[in-house]
């Protein structure tokens, strides 16, 4: 019966972590044809030039590759060393994700008031010269949210003088529609406009994280259930 429940353990662990490692495959492919292709959309935050999306995938990619394949070699084999280096880097991952999530409520307002800055420094190098990625971005961001600026069109003084925006703040677009045409201008901010839309989501993305950490530990406690089994008998579970 036991070594039944532990073949049958060590398979679905073994199906559960490949597919977990075609994930991270996907993943990584995505980043890289973004990277490839789409590299002149960049971050919008000029203090961390290196998060964009195409980097973001790359790296989360890469880290469920890697775990993924310790996890799905350590069941196959039976590897003692690979299941603890499986629930070693889960583990790591798992207090991580919790510190910053702590972080985050405990300094969520000192944290919206710096990506505000942040955005409106960014504002600074639309248009300008090496930052096509950027000036995109805004493009993008502004036409799909119906917003314009961080807090409002009048971020875009500073940058482009007073009572000019980008086109792409146009209610209708039409060429050189941001000048001086106060009333065919989106009126919410963007930073507003994108916190209103995530917090109508809390939901679903309170579901995503609690599945998230709920796979995390199942495969944590899975994975220690096989390795001590593995080193009270010494012996290999084969079908």
């Amino acid at each position: 019966m036991a070594r039944g429940c532990l073949c049958c353990l060590k398979y679905l662990m073994f199906l559960f972590n490949l597919i977990f490692w075609l994930c991270g495959c996907g993943l990584l492919g995505v980043g890289i044809w973004l990277s490839a292709t789409q590299g002149s959309f960049a971050t919008l935050a000029p203090s961390l030039p290196s998060l964009s999306a195409a980097n973001l995938l790359i790296a989360i990619g890469t880290i469920v590759m890697v775990v993924g394949f310790l996890g799905c070699l350590g069941a196959i084999k039976e590897s003692k060393c690979l299941l603890l280096s499986f629930f070693i880097v889960l583990l790591v991952i798992f207090f991580m994700e919790l510190i910053l999530i702590i972080l985050f409520f405990v300094y969520r307002t000192e944290v919206g008031e710096y990506a505000r800055e942040d955005l409106k420094m960014g504002l600074r190098l639309y248009g300008s010269e090496g930052n096509v990625g950027l000036t995109n971005a805004w493009n993008i961001i502004q036409t799909e949210y119906e917003c314009c600026g961080v807090d409002n069109s009048t971020d875009w003084d500073a940058v482009l003088g007073s009572n000019i925006v980008p086109d792409s703040c146009c209610q209708e677009y039409s060429k050189e529609c941001g000048k001086h045409s106060p009333s065919k201008w989106f009126v919410p901010g963007c930073y507003n406009k994108i916190e209103t839309l995530l917090e109508k989501q809390t939901a679903v993305i309170g579901s995503i994280v609690i599945s998230i950490v709920v796979i995390q530990i199942l495969g944590m406690a899975f994975s220690m259930i096989l390795f001590h089994q593995i080193s009270r008998s010494g012996k290999k579970y084969k079908a």
